[in-house]
C-alpha cells in the first residue's frame, strides 16, 4: 500500500501544533466577546449563483457534487464559501427581522480557495471575522473601535511587533479624480496603487502615468506622501493644507480619518500599534470608507495578517434595503504556522491535560480512576495511562507528551492514603493525603516552572 502524502494547500498539524493554533482560536474568540461580539456561524456552503455575483472567482470556486446519484446527474447548485463575507451579507439579509441593529458579530470558521498554494496562503484555511452592521445608517465610531478590538487581539495571542494601517477609499478617490482620472478607470488605478509593496514605487508610477494617464506630477507628490515616514497624523494635516489639490471626497477621506484616528486615541489603542498609509487602496470593490491592512513587522513577507473596511451596503445583492457596516478579518491559518515555524508561537506539550495518572499493576485500575476522577472534579484536564506496562515506560510516554505532572498510586500509597506526583521537569516528588491532594496538585501546577 502506498504511504499516504500531503494534499497541497490543506494542512494538518501534529497534536502539540494543534493545541498552539486551537490556543489562538480561543484567545480571538475570547477577545471578541469581551467587547460584545456575538459568534455566529454559517453553513460551510452557499449558493453557487450568490457567491459568483458577490466577486467570486469562479476558478476559484469549489463546487459540491455527489459521486453518484439515482438520477444520473451528480451537479448540485451548492459551492464551498470562499469567505465569510458573502455568508454574512445573506445572513443579513435573510434574517434582517430577527437581529437587533447594529450588529455585532464574530465569525470564526474555515474557508475554502482554488487558488495556488504558496507560503502562509492555502486551499482550506481559517478566518476570523469581526464585523458591525447597521441597518439603514451606521455611525463613523465603530470604525475605530474595530482596530481597537484587533490590537488587543494580537496583543493577547503574542505575535511579536506589528502595525494596523488605515486609509480612506474617499481620500483615494477625491486624489484620482483630481489628478485628471475619469471616474471610471479610478479602481483599475487604486489596483495599480494596491501593489506598491509588491512591485515598488518605480513600478506604480510607470503604471499610473502611463497605463492609467495619470498626471505623473500629481502621481509623484501623492506617492512622495504615501511612502514618508510622518508621525501621527501629520499626512492628513498636510493634505488638509493643501498638499494635493482639495475637492469634496478628499475632504470626506482627511475628515473621517482623523475623526477615526481622535477615536481610536480614545479608545487607548497605542501609537505603535497602527499608522496611516496612503497606499492602502484594498483591492475588493465594495469599500467605501476607512481601510485597513495590518501586518507583522518581523515577518513582512507574509503581507497583511488582517485587513477589512467599510462598505456603505452589505446585502445590496439581495435586495433595497440598505445594510451599511464595517469589517475587518484576521487571517489566522496565514499567520499561525510561521510564528510556530520561527519559534514566537512555539509548540510544548502534546497534550492538553496537565496531569497523567500511572496504573502500576491492573488490579489498582479502579484506583486509577478514582484518582483521575478526582482532579477532572476538581477542574484539572486529566490523563490516565491505562495499558499494563512499566512505570519507567509510563514516565516516557509523560515526557514525551510534556504532562507536568505524574500521579503514583502503587499498593503502599493506597495503604497509607496518599498520593504520590512527581514534577517531570524537576524530578522533584511530593507525598500528599487523600482528602487534600486535588487542591496540592492545583497549587503546584499553579506555581512558575
Amino acid at each position: 500500500m502506498t504511504r499516504p502524502t500531503p494534499i497541497s494547500g490543506f494542512p494538518e498539524f501534529l497534536p502539540a501544533e494543534q493545541l498552539v493554533f486551537d490556543r489562538v482560536l480561543a484567545t480571538i474568540r475570547a477577545t471578541y466577546e469581551r467587547y460584545g461580539f456575538t459568534s455566529i456561524e454559517t453553513p460551510a456552503v452557499e449558493r453557487r449563483d450568490t457567491l459568483v455575483a458577490r466577486g467570486g472567482d469562479d476558478k476559484e470556486i469549489y463546487t459540491l457534487s455527489r459521486l453518484t446519484t439515482g438520477s444520473g446527474s451528480t451537479e448540485t447548485e451548492l459551492a464551498l464559501h470562499f469567505d465569510l463575507s458573502v455568508p454574512l451579507a445573506r445572513y443579513v439579509a435573510q434574517h434582517a427581522d430577527g437581529l437587533v441593529f447594529p450588529f455585532q458579530r464574530a465569525q470564526i470558521q474555515k474557508v475554502w480557495r482554488g487558488e495556488r498554494p504558496q507560503a502562509g496562503r492555502f486551499r482550506e484555511f481559517y478566518q476570523a471575522d469581526l464585523d458591525v452592521v447597521g441597518r439603514g445608517r451606521l455611525g463613523l465610531t465603530y470604525d475605530a473601535l474595530l482596530p481597537a478590538v484587533i490590537s488587543d487581539t494580537l496583543s493577547a495571542i503574542g505575535v511579536g511587533p506589528f502595525c494596523i494601517r488605515l486609509n480612506h477609499r474617499q481620500l483615494l478617490q477625491g486624489w484620482a479624480t483630481g489628478a485628471g482620472l475619469p471616474a471610471a478607470l479610478v479602481p483599475a488605478a487604486l489596483r495599480v496603487l494596491d501593489k506598491l509593496e509588491k512591485i515598488g514605487i518605480d513600478a506604480v508610477r510607470t503604471q499610473l502615468t502611463s497605463t492609467c494617464g495619470l498626471n505623473p506630477a500629481r502621481v509623484t507628490t501623492f506617492l512622495e506622501l504615501a511612502t514618508a515616514s510622518r508621525p501621527g497624523t501629520q499626512v492628513l494635516d498636510d493634505l488638509a493644507a493643501g498638499a494635493l489639490p482639495l475637492n469634496a471626497a478628499l475632504e470626506q477621506g482627511i475628515q473621517e480619518l482623523q475623526d477615526v484616528t481622535a477615536t481610536m486615541q480614545a479608545l487607548g489603542v497605542p501609537d505603535t500599534h497602527y499608522r496611516l498609509d496612503l497606499s492602502v487602496a484594498r483591492g475588493l470593490g465594495y469599500y467605501t470608507g476607512t481601510v485597513y491592512e495590518t501586518g507583522l513587522q518581523a515577518f513582512p513577507t507574509l503581507g497583511s495578517i488582517c485587513s477589512g473596511g467599510r462598505y456603505e451596503n452589505l446585502a445590496e445583492a439581495f435586495g433595497p434595503e440598505r445594510f451599511p457596516g464595517v469589517g475587518m478579518s484576521i487571517g489566522v491559518s496565514r499567520f499561525v504556522p510561521a510564528l510556530m515555524a520561527a519559534g514566537v508561537l512555539a509548540p510544548a506539550a502534546a497534550t492538553c491535560a496537565p496531569v497523567l495518572v500511572t496504573t502500576l499493576r491492573q488490579t489498582l485500575r479502579a484506583e486509577t480512576f478514582r484518582l483521575g476522577a478526582e482532579l477532572r472534579q476538581a477542574g484539572i484536564n486529566t490523563e490516565m495511562y491505562l495499558e499494563s506496562d512499566r512505570l519507567g515506560q509510563q514516565l516516557r510516554y509523560a515526557a514525551r507528551k510534556g504532562f507536568v505532572l505524574v500521579a503514583i498510586v502503587g499498593e503502599d500509597e493506597l495503604a497509607a492514603g496518599v498520593v504520590r506526583v512527581r514534577h517531570l521537569a524537576t524530578g522533584t516528588e511530593q507525598v500528599w493525603p487523600r482528602d487534600t491532594w486535588t487542591a496540592d496538585v492545583r497549587r503546584w501546577l499553579a506555581e512558575p516552572a
